[in-house]
């Protein structure tokens, strides 16, 4: 498909919060006392998310991997991908966001490039044609594993987009803790991924300089985290998001374990002022205090803001309510490309809020700002089918990091007081706002 007579639009680093950083070593110190923080969301999350389930397939079969139905059979065609398109340019009276984010998930996405590419092209066409209210503000965003981000086809849709795109490669950090659980789907002896995934990281980093990656903890890898942290950061990665999984996957001690690793992080990072140039989500200054009754009573997530298409052709209100996300409960379908979306399906996760879903003990916990959840784990977890149930399976994780994140912020702003630079790192820092699932 020919496209070079389109004319092109703004690029997305004109509408989007990007921090683009050269690499620096770890030890450098710096006069700018601007430390670096977590990216605000593309549009400060003021966008609509649409997803394409490509395929269920992936090359890897990650231990703490929520996807429990990955498989090779179910990809998406060409024809569902043009309906699903189609029905959303058809309707911008119903979404009248400002801004768009195609994003693209498996399985591993890029094992069906050739699909996507043609989904992008056709994509930026009708746009064009449509003089649509999405053709001044689009973005193609990926989350990958990073095996063949270096291939021809890959690298040639990358070139192609580069100005509309941000794509993370997943990298959990050390060797031995990234290949303790991402490792090659097959039978026989696990084989680790990290070598075939860290040999792609320098290229994506000199196309994306402000790229974050994901990485995953779990029960087996908590006392891997500080050194996988900063070996990230000695590879160039400036930005890590770093997450605990919210299955009920975690033993007597782990808080402990945890906050011990935390606390060690905030040392080094600290000592070595690694702040002015790295971050970790894991710190967060907004986190571990009452909810204000006025002003945290959103969702956590975009679970029904969003919308998700899988190769059958139906509507999720999110990824993880179709069915190879969800062990126990049936998939929640809200439509599918043919008859459109139910309404009266969709409004149930539109009135989702903190209060609607937390328990009393919840709400009225010490610490309960920044404490996450998803939504279908939720639904997965709830004993009835609902989902206004919330699963409380972080709790003892989620105050471990608040003691960390005590002691990391008061070590810090003592530092910057006793070098005269707090009040001039406060008024220079953006505004903390929290990351959705």
């Amino acid at each position: 498909m020919v496209v070079a007579t389109v004319p092109v639009a703004p690029s997305v680093q004109e509408h989007a919060v990007i921090t683009v950083i050269p690499a620096v070593s770890m030890s450098a110190k710096h006069n700018d006392t601007q430390i670096k923080e977590i990216s605000r969301p593309w549009q400060d999350g003021r966008m609509k998310n649409i997803t394409f389930i490509v395929t269920k397939d992936c090359q890897l079969a990650c231990k703490y991997c929520y996807l429990v139905g990955k498989n090779e059979k179910e990809r998406m065609s060409w024809d569902i991908a043009k309906a699903a398109i189609d029905y959303i340019l058809d309707r911008e009276n119903e979404f009248t966001e400002d801004s768009v984010i195609w994003d693209f998930i498996g399985g591993e996405p890029f094992l069906e490039i050739d699909l996507i590419d043609k989904i992008c092209d056709y994509i930026k066409l009708e746009l064009y044609r449509k003089q649509h209210h999405w053709f001044e503000s689009y973005r193609f965003s990926f989350s990958t594993n990073g095996i063949n981000y270096d291939s021809p086809k890959v690298q040639k849709f990358v070139k192609k987009n580069i100005n509309h795109l941000s794509i993370g490669i997943t990298i959990d950090g050390t060797k031995r803790k990234h290949d303790l659980n991402r490792i090659w789907k097959g039978d026989g002896a696990e084989k680790g991924s990290y070598e075939d995934v860290v040999k792609n990281i320098p290229l994506w980093l000199r196309q994306f300089p402000g790229a974050a990656t994901k990485v995953t903890i779990s029960s087996a890898d908590i006392p891997y985290i500080k050194e996988s942290v900063l070996h990230l950061y000695s590879l160039g990665i400036h930005e890590v998001n770093i997450n605990c999984v919210f299955e009920d996957v975690w033993k007597e001690g782990d808080d402990f374990l945890f906050e011990k690793q935390l606390i060690e992080l905030a040392d080094e990072i600290i000592e070595k002022e690694l702040y002015y140039d790295f971050a970790c989500s894991f710190f967060a200054d907004y986190i571990g205090k009452p909810i204000d009754y006025h002003l945290d009573n959103q969702n956590w997530c975009g679970a029904g803001m969003m919308l998700a298409v899988d190769a059958a052709g139906n509507f999720y209100p999110c990824t993880r309510f179709a069915a190879y996300s969800l062990r126990s409960k049936k998939p929640i379908i809200i439509g599918n490309v043919r008859d459109g979306i139910n309404d009266n399906l969709l409004r149930p996760f539109l009135s989702l809020d903190r209060f609607s879903q937390s328990s009393q003990k919840c709400l009225e916990c010490d610490v309960a700002s920044g404490c996450a959840w998803c939504q279908g784990e939720n639904y997965d977890t709830a004993d009835s089918s609902t989902i206004f149930q919330r699963s409380t399976a972080i709790c003892k994780m989620h105050k471990a990091r608040v003691r960390a994140n005590n002691y990391y912020w008061n070590k810090l702003f003592r530092k910057l007081e006793l070098e005269g630079r707090r009040e001039e790192f406060e008024s220079k820092r953006p505004k903390q706002t929290m990351s959705p699932c």
